[in-house]
C-alpha cells in the first residue's frame, strides 16, 4: 500500500462521497496472483483494466474500508503521502459531506511536509521486517549489469527518513543520493550486504514480480 496502493475519495455527481482503497500493479501472473490473495485476506476484488496492462486490487465497500482502518490503526502508513491520504479519508468518513470534501480536497496534502519533519519513524517499529519486504515488491530494483556490478537499489519521493531507516535497517553503508529534486535513492553493490538483503526473504518473502526478479538476481550473484 505504501509503494503501489492509493486511498482515493471522490463523488458521484455532487450528491455522495465514494470511498476506494486501490493496489494497481503490471498484470503478471505472480502480480495477478499476489493481489488475489490480499483479497481472500482483507476482502474486495480483482481484476484487469488498461486494456490488459494492468491489474488492480480495489475496494469500494464502506464496511472493508473501515476494517482496512483498523489494520492501519495496528500496522501505520509510513510515507508521507499515504498518510496524508489515510488522514483525509477519515476525515471525509466522519464529516461524509460532499461540500466539505469540495472544499478541502486539494489541501490534502496541507500537512505532507510536517509528517516528513516529524519523522514517522524515528525508531524501527515492530512490522517493519514485513512492511519493508511489501515496500521493496513496489519500489526496490535488482539490477544485472554485463559487468557482474549488480546491485540493488530503492528510492522514495520526499521520504528521506525512509531510505535512512532502510539503510540502517540494513546496515548500508552507501551515501544516499538526491539524483533529482525531493527524490532520494540508495544503491548497493557490496556483496556481503546483498547476500543480507537477500536473507530477509527467506523469512519475509516476496509474492508478486519482484520474486521473479529476485530469483534472477541470486543466480548471478552466486
Amino acid at each position: 500500500m505504501d509503494g503501489d496502493g492509493g486511498i482515493q475519495v471522490n463523488h458521484w455527481r455532487n450528491k455522495s462521497l465514494q470511498f476506494r482503497v486501490i493496489i494497481k500493479l503490471s498484470n503478471i501472473k505472480s502480480n495477478y496472483n499476489m493481489l488475489i490473495e490480499i483479497a481472500k485476506v482483507i476482502g474486495g476484488s480483482v481484476r484487469i483494466t488498461g486494456g490488459g496492462d494492468d491489474v488492480i486490487w480495489v475496494v469500494n465497500k464502506k464496511e472493508t474500508i473501515l476494517e482496512i482502518i483498523k489494520i492501519f490503526e495496528v500496522y501505520p502508513l509510513l510515507t508521507s503521502r499515504k498518510i496524508c491520504q489515510l488522514e483525509f479519508l477519515k476525515i471525509c468518513l466522519l464529516n461524509n459531506s460532499v461540500d466539505k470534501y469540495l472544499s478541502t480536497r486539494d489541501s490534502k496534502y496541507i500537512n505532507q511536509y510536517n509528517v516528513i519533519n516529524s519523522n514517522p519513524i524515528s525508531s524501527i517499529p515492530n512490522y517493519f521486517n514485513g512492511w519493508i519486504s511489501g515496500f521493496i515488491e513496489a519500489e526496490g530494483c535488482f539490477s544485472i549489469r554485463k559487468n557482474n556490478n549488480h546491485s540493488f537499489s530503492i528510492g522514495q519521493i520526499y521520504d528521506i527518513y525512509l531510505i535512512n531507516a532502510i539503510k540502517e535497517f540494513f546496515g548500508i553503508t552507501n551515501a544516499i543520493r538526491n539524483p533529482k529534486n525531493k527524490f532520494y535513492t540508495i544503491e548497493v553493490y557490496k556483496k556481503e550486504t546483498l547476500k543480507l538483503i537477500i536473507n530477509h526473504f527467506n523469512n519475509y518473502p516476496l509474492l508478486g514480480e519482484k520474486a521473479n526478479s529476485l530469483q534472477k538476481f541470486k543466480t548471478f550473484l552466486q
